[in-house]
């Protein structure tokens, strides 16, 4: 079955077109509800949203169509999306639903799903939901007298306050580091800096006003420039900078040098693998992860893992070969032990407490690793498939033979966003910048 809806990482596009509509939000709600509707019991799911402007329409579209299932709804609010999976398996519902679309501008939105487990859904259930969304489900409504009922869950914030503060190791606290936060405007702009002033932090909040609109605009881990600049501004020991949903997480040391998820894995891993807590021996990353992270690895006796670009993928191998870390370089890091999907706030504990520990300074902490040159550049293209023409296929397979034996190129298709991604990796700095510049100008030249 051609999937219509379904991506990478759920539904997403922009608000207010299909098939980010009310209309489309509808039927994933009652699609999702009647999939997730098994035994007698009283059905739940929750609901929740960053701060996009177009929530307003998703969230009540979404509302609807599981009430007319049957089934209570459970209204959230903004928060980050692993507080969304959190939730989920805390309040016992059977589905889950985050409301958003990560790292993108406002204009976008999207819907991403869990399971009562708090894990994303599988390809065959998203499959399924998208089969019940073009048929008829009239015959499968409610009957009026067991329609669902929606609720706000006004402790929502502070239950996941609590549970993230809870995962930082006993004894361990933040008092006399200074901290930069960019929440990006979006669903952490209340907790991520609430956390880490419980924690004893001197807390620099930044991009902490959302107005529907500023989501990810100049802040955020997409623009880590911001945080950067903040901390050099300011003064501080470190910052973290997260995107629209906080699954994500990218920090930076006091002279402002970005601390990436890869560097952050291998720190956590080296840690863990000292204090016997890290299972599998490894770390699952995807395809983009950096070559001198699976160096460090080795080096370590340890092992890195790879899987296809999207964290949904990471997660799937760490659950089926017993893993308990894993991630991506641009910030999505799994802590099996405390979560079922990317937690930039969890990630970055992690890091603080390593920091706190050794008493060291971040910069020397958290570059545990020299990364490979690697260079990676987006272009934009309007439609059709771009990497299917001749011409491109061509400069790729020169691109390749250029680079055996010495690096490694990757070329893929954004999951997200009409996007085509270019990375390249070598020890030659100047020889993969230019063979990713070259590819971008033939990409850019047969894709419209």
């Amino acid at each position: 079955m051609t999937r219509k809806y379904f991506g990478t990482d759920g539904i997403r596009g922009t608000a207010n077109r299909e098939p980010m509509t009310a209309e489309t939000a509808l039927k994933v709600g009652m699609g999702a509800g009647v999939h997730f509707t098994n035994g007698n019991h009283r059905h739940r799911v929750v609901i929740g949203k960053d701060t996009r402007l177009s929530g307003y329409l998703i969230e009540p579209a979404l509302t609807a169509g599981f009430i007319s299932m049957g089934m209570d709804v459970f209204l959230v609010g903004p928060l980050p999306t692993p507080a969304v999976a959190m939730l989920t398996r805390s309040l016992r519902a059977d589905v889950g639903v985050m409301i958003s679309a990560s790292h993108n501008p406002f204009r976008d939105n999207g819907i991403k799903l869990f399971s009562g487990d708090g894990f994303k859904l599988s390809d065959e259930v998203e499959a399924e939901i998208e089969r019940r969304m073009g048929e008829d489900m009239t015959a499968l409504l409610a009957p009026s007298e067991n329609l669902g009922r929606a609720r706000r869950v006004d402790d929502a914030v502070g239950r996941y306050i609590e549970h993230v503060k809870q995962t930082v190791p006993r004894g361990v606290r933040l008092d006399g580091l200074k901290i930069v936060v960019d929440c990006a405007n979006g669903a952490a702009y209340r907790v991520a800096p609430e956390i880490l002033w419980e924690l004893g932090a001197e807390v620099i909040p930044v991009a902490v006003d959302p107005d529907g609109f500023n989501i990810n605009e100049k802040c955020g881990s997409t623009h880590t420039e911001t945080m950067r600049s903040q901390i050099l501004a300011h003064g501080a020991d470190l910052g973290l900078a997260l995107d629209g949903d906080a699954d994500r997480v990218l920090m930076a040391d006091g002279n402002g040098n970005l601390i990436d998820g890869d560097q952050m894995m291998g720190l956590i891993a080296t840690r863990w693998a000292a204090d016997g807590r890290l299972a599998g021996n490894g770390v699952v990353a995807t395809v983009m992860s950096n070559l001198g992270l699976e160096r460090y690895l080795e080096g370590q006796g340890l092992s890195l893992v790879r899987t296809p670009v999207g964290d949904r993928y990471v997660v799937e191998h760490m659950r089926e070969h017993r893993f308990n870390l894993g991630g991506e370089q641009s910030g999505h890091i799994i802590l099996g032990d405390h979560s079922t999907t990317g937690d930039g706030l969890i990630a970055a504990l992690q890091v603080l407490s390593a920091i706190v520990v050794t008493g060291r300074p971040a910069g020397e902490v958290c570059r545990v690793f020299e990364p490979m040159p690697q260079v990676l550049k987006n272009i934009r293209f309007k439609q059709g498939a771009p990497l299917q023409n001749a011409r491109v296929k061509s400069a790729i397979a020169d691109a390749e033979s250029r680079l055996d034996g010495v690096g490694r190129l990757l070329i893929r298709k954004s999951g997200t966003e009409p996007l085509i991604r270019v990375m390249a990796e070598g020890e030659d700095a100047a020889l993969i910048e230019a063979i990713v510049d070259e590819l971008l100008e033939v990409i850019g030249d047969t894709a419209g």
